[in-house]
């Protein structure tokens, strides 16, 4: 793995009987850590099955359903450990909460005594609402109120994290809403316009001006690109977004060298626009990191102990 560090230090997990807070107060993109004492407030774990990359002991899995703005019903799961802290967990493209990142990930969290909450977007999975191209605002406007929820039970949110064009959803929450001061992003995608050839064919626009949508053919079933889908998409700026993100929050961009999906040349691009930022490049990755799961979750969590330490 070839590491690349941009503007960020972390610091080192000098005691597991404090946390770091969440909400670091800092005039530069230099920030300094405040630690607060914390109690152990663990539930005791039973053993479950897990991902067999990702063999580990497991708390309950709890189904929660919680509504977005749109009294659609997002169904998703809490590993619940009993910590005050959740993390949340967004897929990407036509993949649900069950996606192998997603459930290594959370696995890992769980096992470090945090919880973590993966959940489905709308139209997606066993959430309610209709599937739709693009609906990059909506999705991040779902994570919104997933974050809500929780905050209403007293529960704290110091990190999302998002993979693929979930990667691009939490960074989009957060120029958008600013209350969270810790985004993963793995494997996102900076320009939004690249890419629809690759699924839409060379000639999208003109027959979809003509048609008004488009039917992609994936696997066994399908989907239809709407043309105001498609300009939703085409619409987002992911640099403008990035610009308007918190100098205060720290974003993780994690991304596979061999991704054949998003080039990596995206990660370095989002590298050079976000001030707090620190870029972990995966040698020898594809898109879902295939092979390279471990190596995917080690990183991952680095980071995440650095906002969060719990008690053994």
């Amino acid at each position: 793995m070839m590491t690349l560090l941009h503007n960020l230090h972390f610091a080192t997990q000098d005691s597991l009987n404090y946390k770091i807070s969440p909400f670091p107060r800092s005039s530069s993109s230099s920030f300094s850590n405040v630690r607060l004492p914390i109690k152990n407030n663990r539930i005791p774990c039973n053993k479950l099955r897990m991902d067999s990359s990702e063999k580990t002991s497991a708390c309950a899995q709890q189904k929660i359903e919680i509504p977005n703005s749109h009294n659609e019903k997002l169904l998703g799961l809490l590993h619940e450990t009993g910590s005050r802290e959740i993390v949340v967990l967004c897929h990407g493209f036509r993949s649900n909460k069950n996606n192998q990142i997603m459930n290594n990930v959370a696995a890992a969290i769980e096992k470090e005594g945090i919880s973590a909450f993966r959940f489905d977007f709308s139209g997606n999975g066993e959430s309610e609402g209709s599937f739709y191209y693009g609906n990059y605002n909506h999705e991040a406007d779902d994570l919104h109120s997933v974050i809500q929820y929780f905050s209403s039970l007293n529960r704290v949110v110091p990190i999302i994290l998002g993979h693929s064009k979930g990667g691009d959803v939490v960074l989009l929450y957060a120029s958008k809403y600013h209350d969270i001061r810790n985004v993963i992003n793995l494997s996102g995608r900076y320009d939004l316009k690249k890419g629809v050839v690759e699924r839409l064919g060379e000639d999208f626009l003109a027959k979809i001006k003509q048609q008004g949508f488009i039917d992609v053919k994936d696997g066994k079933s399908g989907y239809r690109v709407t043309e105001e889908s498609l300009m939703e998409r085409l619409n987002t700026d992911m640099h403008e977004a990035c610009l308007k993100i918190d100098k205060e929050c720290r974003v993780l961009t994690v991304h596979g060298s061999d991704d054949e999906v998003i080039p990596v040349e995206d990660a370095k691009e989002f590298a050079k626009i976000i001030p707090n930022h620190k870029l972990e490049i995966v040698e020898g990755a594809d898109h879902c990191y295939t092979k390279h799961q471990s190596e995917l979750v080690s990183t991952v969590m680095e980071f995440i102990k650095t906002v969060i330490v719990k008690n053994n």
